[in-house]
């Protein structure tokens, strides 16, 4: 049945933005080799696998994975996985902008900065390596990489009034910290930067 002509969109002028991301699916070489890294190291919780049905009798080997919102539910998912077994080897040491790879990074936040440093401690006794540690003007990041050579950026946002008033300034400034001993898990409160937004240019 046709839709009544009010119900039907106008036109914008512009694209809508959007709210952000709703999921990522990365293909993968292995997926049972790829699951216990999102489960194991990462922290995500599988809710659901690509089963046969009379119109897919022979699905791919796909799986859905989910982390926690803010208010305790779930998402439908946040990662899926897909095996392809013909993508090639990763590069033997990861580096944000060398490797032939389509993807450069994909950035999970914890729920807080105590969290966020639980998982470094936890990832550290675990022996996983830490390619990258870094301060940004609106993150506290860790970088590690999965099997397949993906950077994997693991983060806590900095409150909005430390970086919200000059974005752009946030996002270029970079402190870059130890990535092995107990160094490697310290995290500071004072002395952050704030970028306070930038004062109007006085009319001449």
């Amino acid at each position: 049945m046709d839709k009544p002509v009010s119900d039907l969109p106008e036109a914008a002028s512009q694209p809508v933005t959007p709210r952000g991301l709703n999921h990522l699916v990365l293909n993968v070489r292995d997926i049972e080799e790829s699951h216990r890294f999102w489960t194991e190291v990462v922290g995500f919780k599988q809710v659901g696998e690509l089963k046969p049905t009379p119109q897919r009798p022979t699905p791919p080997k796909m799986r859905f994975y989910s982390g926690d919102r803010s208010d305790g539910s779930t998402h439908h998912h946040d990662i899926a996985l897909v095996e392809n077994k013909n993508l090639p080897e990763p590069p033997k040491e990861w580096s944000m902008f060398g490797p032939a790879l389509a993807v450069n990074h994909i950035a999970i936040t914890l729920p807080d900065r105590e969290s966020w440093m639980r998982q470094l401690a936890y990832l550290q006794a675990r022996g996983v390596k830490f390619n990258r540690r870094v301060e940004h003007g609106m993150t506290h990041s860790l970088y590690i990489n999965d099997p397949n050579g993906y950077g994997v950026e693991l983060l806590y946002d900095l409150p909005k009034e430390v970086w919200q008033g000059d974005i752009d300034a946030a996002l270029n400034w970079v402190k870059v910290l130890p990535t092995e001993g107990a160094e490697a898990l310290e995290d500071r409160t004072e002395g952050i930067p704030n970028f306070a937004k930038k004062p109007e240019p006085v009319a001449g």
